[in-house]
C-alpha cells in the first residue's frame, strides 16, 4: 500500500521560501578613498619589483586631505624616490583639481618605512629557513572561490558592481560624462532561486559629480544609460529597481572628504561576501607574503575544480605557520554541487608551498596594479585567472 504524506500549506510555504533568496555585493570606484591608498601602495610594490624582483615589500597608505601618510616594510637593493610614484598614482586616478585638498601635484608626503624584520626575512629565505625552503611569509588563513554562474566563474553580484563601477570611469575618463568625478560606489542586488541566480531586483549607484550636475540629469544617465549598457540582458526595465545618489547630492568625495586606508576594501577586492575570508589584504604586498599569494593560488584551484567538472561551485581554505614552507591545511567545499571526494583528490595534486605557488604563477614581476581595482578575481590576463 502506497502512503501519501499530506504536508501542511505554511510548510510548503515555508519550504519554497528558502530556495528563494537575494545577495547583494558592492564595488567601488578608483577614486573610492580606500582605493586610491590601494593604488598607491600597489604602485610602489610594482616599482620595487621592477628594480628588483626578489624585493619585500609591505607597504600601507593613508590619504586625508593633502597629505599621504606611507608606512611599511620595504628591503630592495635600492631605495626608491616614493614621492613621484605617490603623484602619479593619483594622477592616473583623477585627481588633478588644484582647487581640491586633495590633488596629485598638491599632496604632502609623511613617510615611515624600514626595512623588513630579519626574523621574518630568516624564515622566509630559503638559505636561512630551518627548513631549507622559502617559508610563507606570515601566519593565517586565505581563501579561493570559484562558481559557474558567470562565464569568469565569478558570484554575479560582485562581477555585476564591478563592471558599474569600471563604467563609470571609463565613462569619465573618455570624456563622455563632463560632469562625472573619481569617487563613487556601486552595488547590486541579485535574486537567486535555487542558488542559481535568475534577475537582478536592485541597482544603487552613489557617484561623485560637479557641483553644477543636478540630480535629474545624474538620475537619467545611471538608469537610462548606464545600468542597461552594462547589465544588459540582466536589466529588467519592469523588475529592476535603480537608485543614484539617495543623499541627493555628492560633490564632496574622495580624500579630501573622508580618510583612506589601504586594505579596507577586501570583500570588494574578493568575492562580495558569497564566500569566506581570510582576513588578510592584499595591496601593497609582495608574494611572499601569503595573504596574497595564497589568496590568489586558492582562486587558481576552485577555478580548475569548476572547469574540470568536478563541481559547480568550489571553496578552498589554505592555512599557514609563518616561516614554513608546507600549509598547515587545505580544504575543500563543495556546498553539494558536486563530487567533493573527488575534488579533494584533485586538490592534493596541487603544490601550495609558497615558492611553488610564486613560480606556477609567475608572481615576482610588477603586475599588482592590474589586480587594484574592480577585483583582484575574474578580470583576464591575470596568471590565476588562465
Amino acid at each position: 500500500m502506497t502512503s501519501t504524506i499530506v504536508v501542511p500549506v505554511a510548510e510548503r510555504e515555508e519550504r519554497a521560501a528558502t530556495s528563494t533568496y537575494t545577495f547583494t555585493s558592492e564595488s567601488v570606484t578608483e577614486g573610492h578613498p580606500d582605493k586610491v591608498c590601494d593604488a598607491i601602495s600597489d604602485r610602489i610594490l610594482d616599482a620595487y619589483l621592477a628594480l628588483d624582483p626578489r624585493s619585500r615589500v609591505a607597504c600601507e597608505t593613508l590619504a586625508k586631505s593633502g597629505l599621504v601618510v606611507l608606512a611599511g616594510e620595504i628591503s630592495s637593493v635600492d631605495v626608491l624616490d616614493h614621492l613621484p610614484l605617490v603623484r602619479e598614482a593619483i594622477r592616473e586616478i583623477g585627481y588633478t583639481d588644484s582647487n581640491d585638498a586633495f590633488n596629485a601635484d598638491g599632496v604632502q608626503l609623511l613617510q615611515h618605512v624600514t626595512g623588513q624584520s630579519w626574523e621574518i626575512g630568516r624564515g622566509v629565505d630559503p638559505t636561512t629557513s630551518t627548513s631549507g625552503e622559502q617559508g610563507a611569509g606570515d601566519q593565517g588563513i586565505m581563501f579561493g572561490y570559484a562558481t559557474d554562474e558567470s562565464p569568469e566563474l565569478m558570484p554575479l553580484p560582485i562581477l555585476l558592481a564591478h563592471r558599474l563601477a569600471a563604467a563609470l570611469a571609463a565613462d569619465r575618463k573618455a570624456g563622455k560624462v563632463s560632469w562625472l568625478r573619481p569617487d563613487g560606489k556601486t552595488q547590486v542586488s541579485v535574486v537567486y532561486e535555487d542558488d542559481r541566480p535568475v534577475h537582478v531586483s536592485d541597482v544603487l549607484v552613489s557617484t561623485q559629480h560637479t557641483a553644477d550636475a543636478d540630480l535629474a540629469t545624474i538620475r537619467a544617465y545611471v538608469a537610462d544609460d548606464l545600468a542597461p549598457r552594462v547589465l544588459g540582458a540582466w536589466h529588467r526595465l519592469e523588475g529592476t529597481r535603480v537608485l543614484v545618489n539617495p543623499t541627493g547630492s555628492f560633490v564632496s568625495g574622495g580624500p579630501s572628504a573622508d580618510a583612506g586606508l589601504t586594505g579596507r576594501k577586501i570583500i570588494v577586492d574578493t568575492y562580495g561576501g558569497f564566500a569566506r575570508h581570510g582576513g588578510g589584504a592584499f595591496s601593497g604586498k609582495d608574494p611572499s607574503k601569503v595573504d596574497r599569494s595564497g589568496a590568489y593560488f586558492c582562486r587558481f584551484v576552485a577555478r580548475q575544480i569548476v572547469l574540470q567538472g568536478f563541481a559547480r561551485r568550489a571553496e578552498v581554505q589554505v592555512a599557514y605557520a609563518i616561516g614554513v614552507a608546507q600549509p598547515v591545511s587545505v580544504k575543500v567545499d563543495t556546498f553539494g554541487t558536486g563530487d567533493a571526494q573527488a575534488a579533494a583528490d584533485f586538490v592534493r595534486t596541487f603544490d601550495f608551498r609558497p615558492a611553488a605557488i610564486v613560480e606556477r604563477l609567475d608572481l615576482l614581476r610588477p603586475i599588482y596594479g592590474q589586480t587594484t581595482n574592480y577585483g583582484h578575481f575574474g578580470k583576464p590576463g591575470l596568471p590565476w585567472e588562465a
